[in-house]
């Protein structure tokens, strides 16, 4: 029992430290590659290639001056961050990133990870509410438009893929793809899949519906206010949970960590989650920004529909072939 306790702390450091790390790191790599397909040349005085900005940033936030404004509620605003940032990695704990790599294997993992992520939306939501500012106060009430919105689409996306699978562990669904690529669930489901990877941009705050900051609008949104390390915790969990958000997809529906032709599972994974990243960029750089209303429109009036027609028709198909 010891030694369980023991091997479950080590995954939970190794994965925080992890993926603290890689979140640093995706910002340079979104900060080049939005460069580049926009022209110019992204980060490049710091180091070759620009590669030490991450730790130029970092070294910023450490020692940024960290300050609460004179009106703000102190302790909501000094825990707001902790609650976005908890969150992103608490919902990593039941997400088997490799094969043998996880931390703990419950039964209803992907339940498990939906509604921590969700709660995590309550870190800017209290942060914007926080602070005696229009700015941030505005985007903490598009904190609960955007939770309202997409949190449905997401749960109804993923219910035909579960009802064909008939378990919510992670394992299970990642077993229940063996066989190579033919039987991935993206092929048997792909409304569901596009749906869910609509609402994951919604729910990791990626552009078209980074409503929360919307720079051009609300200056920045919930984190006006926030500077220095309370600052970089918002933004650390919200690329711990891109990563979330795309293990998750290719778990249900690109096969998971299951050997990809001559490729290793582990290997397999990792390829696949860096093209969905590349994916969150790619969009982050093509298309504009959506207004709340639209977001609202596009999630009641378009994608909670198509995931309730293909709720149905999955349904309709697994009894006729039973």
């Amino acid at each position: 029992m010891d030694n369980d306790i023991l091997m479950t702390i080590v995954k939970a450091v190794v994965i925080l430290t992890v993926f603290s790390a890689l979140a640093g790191f995706t910002t340079y790599i979104e900060r080049k590659i939005l460069a580049f397909m926009q022209r110019r040349l992204g980060p490049t005085h710091v180091g070759p290639f620009g590669v030490l900005q991450i730790a130029a940033d970092g070294i910023k936030l450490f020692t940024k001056e960290d300050f609460i404004p004179q009106n703000a509620n102190k302790p909501i605003f000094m825990i707001a961050p902790i609650i976005t940032a908890a969150t992103a990695f608490i919902a990593m704990s039941a997400v088997p990133f490799l094969p043998g790599v996880i931390i703990s294997d419950i039964n209803v993992g992907l339940l498990f990870v939906l509604g921590v992520m969700a709660t995590g939306l309550y870190g800017p939501l209290l942060g914007g509410m926080s602070q005696a500012n229009k700015w941030g106060l505005l985007g903490g009430a598009r904190t609960a438009i955007q939770l309202l919105s997409y949190e449905v689409v997401t749960g109804l996306s993923v219910l035909a893929p579960l009802m064909m699978i008939g378990s919510l562990s992670l394992i299970d669904i990642n077993e229940f793809q063996k066989g190579g690529v033919s039987n991935w669930m993206v092929w048997s489901q792909p409304l569901a899949f596009g749906l869910f990877l609509i609402a994951g941009y919604a729910e990791t705050n990626r552009t078209p519906f980074d409503l929360l900051e919307h720079e051009a609008e609300i200056v920045a949104g919930y984190a006006t206010e926030y500077s220095g390390m309370r600052w970089g915790m918002f933004f650390i969990g919200e690329y711990a949970n891109l990563f979330t958000i795309t293990f998750v997809t290719v778990l249900i529906f690109l096969g998971g960590f299951n050997d990809m032709w001559f490729i290793p599972g582990g290997i397999a994974i990792i390829l696949k989650v860096m093209f969905l990243i590349f994916l969150f960029l790619w969009t982050r750089a093509s298309w504009p920004h959506v207004r709340p209303d639209q977001l609202m429109w596009l999630c009641w009036k378009i994608l909670m529909p198509l995931a309730v027609v293909n709720v149905v028709i999955t349904g309709f198909a697994m009894m006729v072939q039973g």
